[in-house]
């Protein structure tokens, strides 16, 4: 992977983060089956990657495992990269990240992203129960031993030396068959300069979570750029920022989709329950004057309103941070909101349309 500029109509590339948001009265079986129009809507528009996120005990957000409905989407689709964005890797063991990751590039080779993040994606009782125990491994050595698995290319003498991942290139060699011509692409998640320069140290695309926070994105891509040592992978840096969009026909109901998302992130600080209630709900929610700045500090890292206002924001904060990439983190009550954010920025780049002349070159 050698980053490039961006051609076609678009001035920046475009992808999707699915967080499997459910609103109040929604079921999860209904979610995922809009998940996977949304994965599909997606493809058709002409977007780079599909992404979902991993978190655990939350109401709000449906999909524990973002592996498990990545290989329903293997199936769904054709074209589009699918990826976890990201698999919170201290709740799991390096080893089975690898072979899970191993079996969604067998089903789909060279479309599979591994996006590793090191928080728990959890409240702390939570990260107790998922992990069992602590065993003093950091981050970056779990990252190495992902990447290692994936390869199989543990140094002699390394205590996983002979232990391998199937399916991957031991079995393909045990098997005497050529080995797997691709392999999941693995990036560094975060939002801090400790994650920037591990990506960068590694030689790995970084994606910066900007709809979290006010975290300083323009520190953690310059960080990422001055460290970066190239690799087998990349020969130059290559980054991503996804952001919380709204883009709406009507940009008082794109403002109102982000008053539920900005309530569920209140409730998820009270440690509350905060299943998406509807926007005329959050709006009529009697808030403390903290709160309210809780309220106010989330709904502004919020892209939203007409589609015009909202890729003139995404260009600017592509132009401003140098990234290779915008991802959206779509937002909303409705899950028809968040498909129709899709719908209309590609139709304003003609992204479709690109991506098709692009596929019959």
């Amino acid at each position: 992977m050698t980053a490039a500029p961006h051609s076609g109509t678009a001035p920046l590339t475009l992808s999707v983060l699915d967080n499997a948001l459910t609103g109040v009265g929604r079921t999860a079986q209904q979610t995922y089956a809009e998940i996977i129009e949304l994965a599909k809507t997606s493809e058709r528009c002409g977007y780079q990657r599909f992404w979902m996120s991993e978190h655990h005990a939350m109401p709000g957000a449906t999909a524990s495992s973002p592996q498990m409905m990545l290989s329903r989407l293997t199936g769904e689709t054709e074209r589009i990269r699918l990826g976890a964005g990201g698999v919170m890797l201290p709740n799991h063991s390096p080893l089975v990240i690898a072979e899970q990751f191993g079996m969604l590039d067998t089903l789909a080779p060279g479309r599979v992203d591994l996006g590793l993040g090191r928080a728990p994606g959890t409240d702390p009782a939570t990260a107790e129960a998922l992990r069992r125990t602590t065993d003093g491994e950091d981050f970056p050595s779990r990252v190495a031993d992902v990447i290692g698995f994936l390869g199989d290319d543990f140094p002699r003498g390394h205590r996983y030396a002979n232990v391998h991942a199937v399916p991957g290139p031991w079995q393909a060699d045990q098997n005497r068959v050529p080995r797997p011509a691709t392999a999941p692409q693995v990036w560094i998640l975060g939002s801090s300069p400790y994650s920037a320069q591990l990506a960068g140290r590694l030689g790995r695309p970084y994606a910066f979570a900007l709809q979290f926070g006010d975290a300083d994105v323009d520190g953690a891509m310059s960080l990422y750029r001055s460290t970066f040592r190239p690799s087998d992978v990349l020969d130059e840096p290559y980054s991503l920022v996804s952001v919380g969009v709204v883009a709406h026909d009507d940009a008082q109901e794109a403002s109102r989709q982000t008053t539920s998302a900005a309530m569920a992130m209140l409730r998820m600080l009270q440690r509350k329950p905060f299943a998406l209630i509807p926007p005329a709900e959050a709006e009529a929610y009697a808030a403390t004057a903290r709160e309210q700045n809780v309220l106010d500090h989330y709904r502004q890292q919020y892209v939203h309103g007409t589609v015009d206002t909202v890729v003139d924001t995404l260009e600017q904060l592509q132009s401003r941070t140098g990234v290779d990439e915008v991802m959206l983190a779509v937002q909303g009550h409705s899950r028809s909101a968040m498909s129709r954010t899709v719908e209309l920025i590609a139709d304003h780049y003609d992204m479709a349309e690109s991506t098709l002349t692009a596929a019959a070159r």
